[in-house]
């Protein structure tokens, strides 16, 4: 998929998102779909004026009425390929040893604000609505589109990763001696696969939006997600306009298969190089307004909080950072005085991997890994090799740094943030030799 124009704004810096999202800088959201565009797609694809507001409440509940899994996760989470933390699922980095260059399904992490929803694609409907559309449709008669209609649209395929936004955020205490809320992931809350789908602006576009669009809330079918006691309704995270346009995918199939059920069945959106969350699962509405929306998810929770930020935190998360993984078990056994040959991924939401650099001794020197992917897609992750031969039996600490296109490369330590966001300091990785 095309990324954009070169004269596109900077949609993956933080203040650039938030001064899109301001209803004065609208000239910058110019949409080629022209205010004049109908609400319907044509060939009955899209059918306005939808059912009202109780019978869509019945349709909603009607397509989830198969219930959740136990324990919240549809597949298996064998312990040889996962760390299971509640109703999220860790993969291990080992898991992807010897593996291709995509995450199979199942030892793609599972991130889940309450559990997996088992959704009937044949009753799945998405809505769309607000006054970013033409004939403003509300959310009781919104725009609908079957799950058929959505197959018989032209479609695309993206690979690109999908990472929890606080990957890694358990080395905020083990490495850093701060603690942050949260799940505490170590490095395997990341997948890429390979998406397949319909365009966003494809949908937007012929349910006709307007000039004067600013946001779009993508709204999950997941159950209502409740934080100490307050009930916050479903997961909903805005986007501005100029990322939904550019290269977000509504997604119905991952590395060539049906989605399955806790990766977003029977329609997720991928937001490539983005936050996690932005990347919606169980997708069932979009509001699109002509002016900036908020929820939890952007206000609340996605900033960055603590003595370095503003008393409302920082402005919401956009890109990922840069990290690196060896494919590896937690504090892993190897033998002495033989040629191993260390192997890991590296990736960026700002692009390629240019450069990875390996460590043994702790990072007291550095040495160029092998880049194993000529041409690695920008929205992935590279994979690299390290010959190495220790010599003595011991403890060691193996570490791995990056550097993408834009000239970030992973730093000794990070600014400490109390929700735990965005770790992107180089991870001590530590190995027993015998």
């Amino acid at each position: 998929m095309r990324t954009g124009d070169r004269d596109d704004p900077d949609l993956t810096d933080e203040a650039t998102y938030e001064r899109l999202r301001s209803p004065s800088r609208r000239a910058l959201l110019r949409l080629s779909a022209g205010a004049g565009l109908t609400a319907g797609l044509g060939g009955g694809l899209l059918t306005a004026l939808g059912p009202p507001a109780a019978a869509a409440t019945a349709a909603r509940a009607g397509a989830a009425r198969a219930g959740t899994a136990s324990g919240g996760i549809v597949k298996p989470l064998p312990p040889e390929l996962f760390i299971q933390h509640g109703t999220n699922a860790e993969m291990r980095w080992e898991a992807m040893h010897r593996q291709g260059y995509l995450t199979p399904a199942d030892r793609f992490f599972v991130r889940n604000h309450t559990a997996t929803p088992l959704i009937d694609p044949r009753t799945w409907r998405l809505k769309l609505w607000g006054t970013g559309l033409a004939g403003r449709p509300t959310e009781d008669r919104p725009i609908e589109l079957t799950y058929e209609d959505l197959l018989g649209l032209p479609a695309e395929t993206l690979t690109a990763s999908i990472e929890c936004t606080g990957n890694g955020r358990g080395f905020f205490a083990s490495q850093q001696g701060q603690g942050a809320s949260g799940t505490p992931w170590r490095l395997g809350a990341v997948g890429v696969a390979r998406w397949h789908g319909v365009r966003l602006s494809t949908v937007l576009r012929r349910a006709g939006i307007t000039r004067e669009a600013v946001d779009i809330m993508p709204r999950g079918l997941d159950a209502d997600y409740v934080d100490k006691g307050e009930n916050l309704g479903r997961v909903r995270r805005p986007l501005p306009v100029a990322k939904a346009m550019k290269d977000v995918l509504l997604a119905y199939r991952m590395n060539g298969a049906p989605l399955p059920p806790d990766h977003g069945h029977p329609v997720r959106l991928a937001v490539p190089s983005w936050v996690g969350i932005a990347s919606v699962k169980w997708l069932g509405d979009i509001q699109v307004a002509d002016e900036p929306l908020f929820s939890p998810w952007n206000t609340r929770y996605y900033r960055l909080f603590g003595p370095e930020y503003p008393p409302d935190g920082s402005a919401p998360l956009t890109t990922m950072n840069v990290k690196s993984a060896f494919e590896l078990p937690w504090d892993a056994t190897l033998p002495a005085a033989r040629p191993l040959a260390l192997r890991g991924r590296s990736w960026s939401g700002g692009g390629r991997i240019r450069r990875v650099e390996v460590s043994a001794d702790g990072g007291a020197t550095w040495r160029a890994a092998r880049l194993r992917d000529r041409r690695p897609d920008p929205r992935g992750w590279t994979r690299w090799e390290f010959p190495w031969r220790p010599q003595r039996p011991g403890s060691y600490e193996l570490l791995a740094r990056a550097t993408d296109e834009t000239g970030a490369t992973q730093p000794a330590t990070v600014p400490h943030n109390t929700l735990g966001y965005l770790f992107g300091a180089v991870v001590r990785h530590p190995v027993t030799v015998i």
